[in-house]
């Protein structure tokens, strides 16, 4: 397969048999405008990830290891509850506040209601509903709404938020009411007159297959179905009065057919809704990337986007985009080649939209390995050169770090052969890109040496389940197809499509130290390839079913198959789940601990009866945030209890611990509130918000 290699204006840097592609895409269209980013003030945090950077990092020192115990509930929001409006269902805990000027702002429930709060009591100040919509109704990322984005246009706060129709609003952050003289307007009954853009008309502009169909935009449903669909779960970001929105699709797991609608990116003048720039995620014919969608797949194909959320820096005026993959998540022989510029981080001119460096992390996905988190913007030191730098924590369990400005690596990547497919039609990258530095933070598939062997006997029955279960496997296995003659069980795929990182446990930073904070778990899943009219759906978005489809969605192994457990106990040794410190001016790690406690009844049981088992942890993430002082993660005790941990940056000690009515998930975030600092704590259904006494 060919790689691909940069042309016209662009340099090119090797580094060993790695190529870095660095060149200026004509995706791009008209000049943005000049905007001069204002900062966030220390103590508040404007966007999902604090201040846009991914670092989850608060500036406030308050809390620290002397006084983490006396923490305590400040009060508790339930979404379903407290609102002051009716959400239109259940509330997941996707979902984290922002602080600004005084005011948390967050969206909950499927609609994507935005919420203003009192910072100290919870209180409901404003709401922001759109009406309901086949869109919204469809979209299967309608309850996955991540948040909303805070920035200053001269002098006035505004609130953005995209809803699971894709439609971006713009809101005064201290009213919640739509500007005006903003935007195009939706016509659609009940929608405001003004402040707000239909993100999904944008896309469509210009992209031969829509226009081919010559007909309207039906403002309530969408495109045709058959066409593709296509929806939001994180944020937009603001970047020196721009605004830049992301966009994702379906679950690859629960798709059947092989076109959908690509996922560009789309940027709009913060002052007046104007479009400015659009980038092709999926490259159009005649641009640079074209050639790695083969036979012609890039003028049917979708899903490319970016669902995490994205990160910038406003003095370079760069905004960082990670991708994911191809429609079908774990087949792809209707699309061969490299798939430009899935599965990628991509940095674009903030002004114009022109791509200034990518990098592919993973060449023609069929592992689902995305990239799930927000890319991490940190200066650091190497070898006594100063670097601006840009981190991307993947599902692989790799790091890879770049120059934020050139796309350089900081450490060599490189190219190495893979395990084939054997899936009739299917066509695998030869080699896949593996960082040489830092090392790894978890595992990467499974070998004998993983296996339990705290007695010859355990080692053997672990061994025998394995075998058994088929669990033994390379890194980078690929799916194979039911009717595979050698054999019918599903392969093992080590990280799994939950990592590794996920969405779950975004990693966390101390930008003053260079240092990155890493939760991660050791997790497979069983990838077994049907023909897709088996699985394909009545509803299905897009028109030709595939010759393969996934079944099962990349779930647990079939009733059939053995388990990794002996009666409930895991074959694995080792971390279930972790947190990684790494510093990132050396790439050594400073420390590993695990996630959370290995439960009592793990520890208890029969076939562990006389043996000192060594810590194992978790499975899944811990919700994390980084301060001035200490790490915050969350995670459970062996008895089962919910806690907040404090832990010491440089030395991985836990100074505290603090028990929590729920579970936190996806995230951390803080704050500090006339003098005070708060800790949000995401859940199911709302948060738990602490603070001293």
């Amino acid at each position: 397969m060919k790689r691909l290699h940069s042309h016209g204006a662009h340099f090119r840097t090797v580094f060993g048999s790695l190529t870095l592609a660095v060149a200026i895409s004509a995706a791009g269209c008209d000049a943005g405008i000049a905007g001069e980013q204002v900062a966030v003030p220390e103590g508040e945090w404007w966007n999902i990830t604090s201040d846009g950077t991914g670092t989850r990092y608060l500036g406030a020192e308050q809390i620290d290891a002397s006084n983490f115990n006396d923490l305590q509930v400040a009060w508790e929001w339930d979404g379903a509850e407290d609102a002051g409006v009716d959400l239109g269902g259940s509330v997941n805990a996707r979902g984290l506040p922002i602080y600004a000027r005084g005011k948390l702002i967050t969206t909950s429930g499927p609609r994507r209601t935005v919420v203003a709060l009192d910072p100290a009591t919870g209180e409901t100040i404003w709401t922001f509903q759109e009406p309901m919509t086949f869109r919204t109704e469809y979209s299967p990322r309608n309850n996955h709404g991540k948040g909303v984005t805070y920035a200053e246009i001269d002098g006035r706060g505004i609130v953005f938020v995209t809803t699971p129709g894709l439609f971006l609003h713009a809101l005064d952050a201290d009213t919640g009411e739509p500007l005006e003289n903003w935007g195009t307007g939706i016509l659609i009954e009940g929608f405001p007159a003004s402040g707000s853009i239909d993100v999904v008309a944008d896309i469509l502009d210009g992209w031969p297959r829509w226009e081919n169909m010559n007909q309207e935009l039906d403002p309530d449903r969408g495109p045709p179905l058959e066409l593709g669909f296509i929806t939001s779960s994180s944020p937009p970001i603001v970047v020196n009065d721009v605004v830049v929105v992301g966009n994702s699709a379906e679950q690859g797991y629960n798709q059947s057919r092989i076109e959908n609608i690509p996922g560009d990116i789309v940027a709009y003048d913060a002052r007046t809704g104007d479009r400015l720039w659009k980038f092709h995620m999926i490259p159009r014919e005649g641009e640079f990337g074209y050639d790695t969608w083969e036979e012609g797949s890039a003028e049917w194909s979708g899903n490319v986007g970016s669902w995490a959320p994205l990160s910038a820096d406003p003095e370079r005026g760069l905004v960082f985009v990670p991708t994911k993959g191809g429609v079908i998540d774990y087949y792809g022989g209707f699309r061969k080649g490299d798939n430009l510029f899935g599965n990628s981080v991509v940095a674009l001119d903030v002004q114009t939209g022109e791509r200034v460096w990518h990098y592919q992390m993973v060449h023609h996905d069929i592992w689902n390995y995305d990239s799930p988190t927000a890319p991490i913007l940190m200066d650091v030191t190497v070898d006594g050169q100063e670097i601006p730098g840009v981190f991307q924590a993947t599902k692989q369990a790799y790091l890879f770090a770049f120059n934020r400005e050139t796309g350089e690596p900081i450490w060599p990547i490189e190219e190495r052969p893979i395990p084939q497919s054997k899936v009739p039609g299917e066509q695998l990258s030869a080699t896949q890109p593996h960082p040489t530095w830092p090392l790894p933070y978890d595992r990467q598939g499974r070998t004998e040496e993983d296996l339990i062997d705290y007695t010859p006997e355990l080692y053997q029955m672990a061994y025998d389940q394995a075998v058994r279960g088929e669990w033994l496997a390379p890194f980078w296995n690929p799916p194979v197809h039911r009717d595979n003659p050698e054999g019918a069980g599903p392969a093992r795929i080590c990280p799994g499509d939950t990592g590794g990182v996920n969405i779950t446990g975004p990693a966390a930073a101390d930008p003053r130290n260079g240092i990155i904070f890493i939760t991660s778990h050791s997790s497979c899943i069983s990838a077994l390839l049907v023909p897709g009219e088996e699985v394909d759906r009545p509803n299905a978005t897009g028109e030709t079913v595939a010759r393969y489809a996934q079944s099962g969605g990349g779930s647990g192994p079939p009733d059939d198959q053995a388990p990794d457990r002996i009666d409930g106990l895991s074959i694995w040794k080792g971390l279930q789940g972790r947190i990684s410190a790494i510093d990132l001016n050396t790439g050594d790690y400073l420390w590993t601990i695990p996630h959370g406690e290995m439960p009592q009844s793990a520890r208890e049981h029969p076939l562990l009866e006389g043996i000192d088992v060594p810590e194992q942890g978790r499975g899944g993430h811990a919700a994390m945030m980084a301060t001035q002082t200490l790490l915050l993660a969350t995670g459970m005790t062996a008895d089962n209890t919910p806690h907040l941990f404090g832990i010491d940056k440089q030395t991985g000690e836990r100074v505290g611990q603090v028990p929590t009515p729920r579970l936190g998930a996806y995230g951390l975030m803080g704050y500090v509130h006339e003098g005070k600092q708060y800790v949000v704590m995401p859940r199911v259904g709302g948060y738990t918000t602490l603070a001293l006494p």
